[in-house]
């Protein structure tokens, strides 16, 4: 297949619209099932980038949710605690294969965001992911290949409409890349950086010791944000971001924006959160609303007389903001990582209050002292990669 006719573009208006490969040759895609859009193939290409430098990096099965071209959650395989499982919603769904559990954690690190996602999967999909992915709302999903069960699995979502993507895995895209702005044509090199542990070597802090597993949250953060619309930031523990914010244009708002959807994930693992007595009929969607705003400063659209009796079977007490702090004050060993320069200490004051003891970003401001020295104040270990990640 040389070209593929979509619907539409970005929006209904912008037609016509297709995906094709400028040099004549085939698509390294095939089309499973469905009729995926534009901003699904924009999101599965991506996407699909991503968890193949994951797998390559960590040596592991790795899974992204992709909204609006930056992923929302990125992960890769390792086994899920108990308490994971369970706000995850797929504690009913016993052991998951490793792939699985790189899907589970990628969606449920921020659920809320990762509503009507695109997926994509470093390995061929087998029927524990397809069973996980089938349950979720989602577009579509993007991987080298699909297990006979997990291909009829995803062919029953969305009434048979569920769009499932075939990539070559041993596609190599040409060296230059070009996209059209108003007309004009822009070329650049394609962004081949290796992230590997070696990126990190320049440690700037007194504290100079990275953990094993720091370097490799470390490698998801600066891998995810390679894929994620700047300025950007992502929080990453044990394995899984936790935390990415995206696209906006003051780097301490990034890092607000991502340490916020951080302090969220684990406040959701506080028995406060994880005993809330929810309805028997409420829907996955609803409950997914109701715990983001009893976390967060609007939790009387959920306690109010009237709105809880619709929610919950009895009305929960209040998590009040002291009980949020001592609990979020349990966080511990995160890494983040920047897609530029911190040009203040104050984005390093916001990590601290999530948990951030490890820090990966490009250094080269004129205050990388006053970045440094905040480190060193909360004994984080910093490191300077020398080399900036913007996507656009």
């Amino acid at each position: 297949m040389k070209e593929l006719e979509l619907k539409y573009g970005c929006n209904p208006n912008q037609k016509p619209s297709k995906i094709y490969m400028a040099d004549g040759s085939d698509l390294p895609i095939e089309v499973l099932n469905g009729k995926p859009g534009y901003i699904n193939f924009l999101d599965a290409f991506n996407g699909w980038q991503l968890v193949s430098e994951l797998k390559k990096a960590t040596g592991l099965p790795a899974a992204t949710s992709f909204k609006h071209v930056s992923p929302a959650g990125a992960a890769v395989g390792l086994p899920l605690s108990e308490t994971l499982a369970k706000i995850y919603w797929v504690d009913d769904l016993g052991e998951l294969s490793p792939l699985a559990c790189a899907y589970a954690r990628a969606r449920g690190a921020d659920r809320m965001s990762s509503f009507g996602d695109f997926i994509s999967l470093s390995d061929e999909c087998d029927a524990d992911t397809a069973r996980l992915i089938k349950r979720e709302v989602s577009d579509g999903v993007i991987a080298p290949g699909y297990t006979e069960e997990a291909l009829e699995i995803l062919k029953q979502k969305k009434k048979g409409g569920y769009n499932v993507i075939k990539i070559n895995p041993d596609y190599k895209p040409e060296a230059l890349e070009h996209k059209d702005v108003f007309g004009i044509t822009f070329e650049q090199g394609r962004n081949e950086l290796n992230i590997n542990e070696e990126f990190f070597a320049n440690i700037v802090t007194d504290n100079k010791e990275f953990t094993e597993q720091a370097k490799i949250d470390l490698a998801i953060s600066m891998i995810t944000l390679k894929y994620t619309q700047s300025n950007s930031v992502c929080y990453v523990k044990d394995g899984q971001a936790i935390g990415i914010g995206a696209g906006q244009q003051s780097r301490i708002h990034c890092t607000r924006l991502a340490g916020q959807k951080a302090d969220n994930w684990w406040l959701r693992q506080s028995p406060q959160v994880m005993n809330l007595p929810f309805v028997d009929s409420i829907r996955r969607a609803d409950r997914d609303n109701a715990i983001d705003l009893y976390i967060g400063e609007d939790y009387m659209d959920v306690l109010a007389d009237g709105a809880w009796q619709n929610i919950f079977k009895e009305k929960p007490e209040v998590f009040t903001r002291e009980a949020k702090r001592e609990w979020l004050d349990q966080m511990s060993d995160v890494a983040l990582g920047s897609d530029a320069f911190f040009p203040f200490g104050d984005n390093i004051e916001r990590a601290h209050k999530s948990g951030v003891k490890y820090v990966a970003q490009p250094g080269g401001s004129v205050r990388d002292d006053n970045v440094i020295a905040a480190c060193n104040k909360y004994g984080m270990v910093m490191s300077f990669t020398g080399l900036r990640l913007f996507h656009h």
